[in-house]
């Protein structure tokens, strides 16, 4: 086990290094510069203004110079400043925001398997019944509802006209005055709606994954070998067959860690919560390289941990993988 895990921790340098790389050279192939992006509004600004902002940016060195620049930064674990009028450091920046996206995810992604796993167990268990049916039902209308469709219907129905949940930002005007038990009721209402539309959005593919894996394992011989054997149904489904049939979920966990980010962006953009989404909605829009590259290194840190989280599970629940033999 140790040997697998060296190697999978190894493999894990040339991998960032790699994306990096390819990460580095498609922000710079976008069109725009930061530099256009800034000079924009001001037509007067002269071409000598904008050289010495390239200069000032970095951006008049060629491209590979740019990329070990901002290796060896990385190296000593700094992002840079941030290419925004403040030019305040990227590191800062992101510190700012990150516990609200990996707050808001973390309930989410507990609540997306939390609901699925069963949810898929029932359906499996109680097959072709009105019961899987209806679970069906809904997993199809998850399926084909728009997540930022349905965001913007419940803001309009649950905010505007029956006034009941707030629709944007995290706080209400002057809840710093609250006490500390209505401020924590202020914050769970702000997040009601966005923590329901992001687990709503995943728990439809997730349980009917989850449904598709144990009606296999349950169609396997011996899983028939344990019936027969006089085990109780509750023993086969929840001892013999749902440890089998969660390998391929640990999988979709693994890949869950980077949709922290990524799929933050249309939730915190719609809701104008003020996490890493909105934040590389904004550095992208503006053109902020050092911005959009640390969060996207955060994001490659967490595809990459979410793989060696998934493998390290898989060798766990399958002696074969952890011994070299699968």
């Amino acid at each position: 086990m140790a040997n697998y895990l060296l190697k999978r921790i190894l493999m894990l340098f040339p991998m960032m290094l790699g994306i990096t790389l390819i990460a580095f050279v498609v922000i710079h192939l976008a069109p725009g510069e930061p530099v256009d992006m800034q000079t924009s509004m001001s037509p007067k600004v002269s071409a000598a203004s904008k050289a010495r902002l390239r200069e000032f940016y970095g951006l008049d060195k060629p491209l590979h110079v740019q990329y070990g620049l901002w290796l060896s930064n990385l190296a000593r674990f700094d992002f840079g400043r941030s290419f925004a009028p403040d030019n305040r450091p990227v590191t800062e920046k992101i510190v700012e925001r990150i516990p609200i996206t990996l707050s808001l995810n973390i309930i989410a992604l507990i609540l997306e398997f939390g609901l699925a796993i069963p949810i898929g167990i029932i359906a499996a268990v109680h097959r072709d019944t009105l019961l899987d049916r209806g679970i069906s039902v809904f997993v199809f209308v998850g399926f084909a509802v728009p997540t930022f469709w349905l965001a913007l219907l419940c803001m309009y129905f649950f905010g505007v006209k029956l006034n009941w949940l707030p629709i944007s930002g995290l706080h209400s005007l002057g809840s710093e005055q609250l006490p500390p038990l209505a401020r924590y009721w202020d914050l769970a209402k702000h997040l009601f709606l966005p923590v329901v539309i992001a687990t709503f959005g995943s728990l439809a593919g997730l349980s009917r994954y989850m449904r598709s894996t144990m009606l296999e394992v349950l169609s396997q011989d011996y899983i028939s070998t344990a019936r027969a054997k006089g085990l109780r149904e509750r023993a086969v489904i929840y001892k013999h067959a749902l440890k089998n049939a969660l390998l391929p979920v640990i999988t979709l966990l693994g890949f869950s860690l980077p949709a922290m980010i990524g799929g933050s962006v249309i939730f915190e953009t719609i809701f104008s919560i003020p996490g890493m989404g909105q934040l590389f909605y904004m550095g992208v829009m503006a053109r902020d390289y050092p911005l959009v590259m640390g969060i996207l290194v955060i994001g490659a840190c967490l595809t990459l941990v979410g793989n060696l989280l998934a493998d390290l599970c898989y060798a766990f629940a399958d002696p074969r993988i952890r011994h070299g033999r699968g």
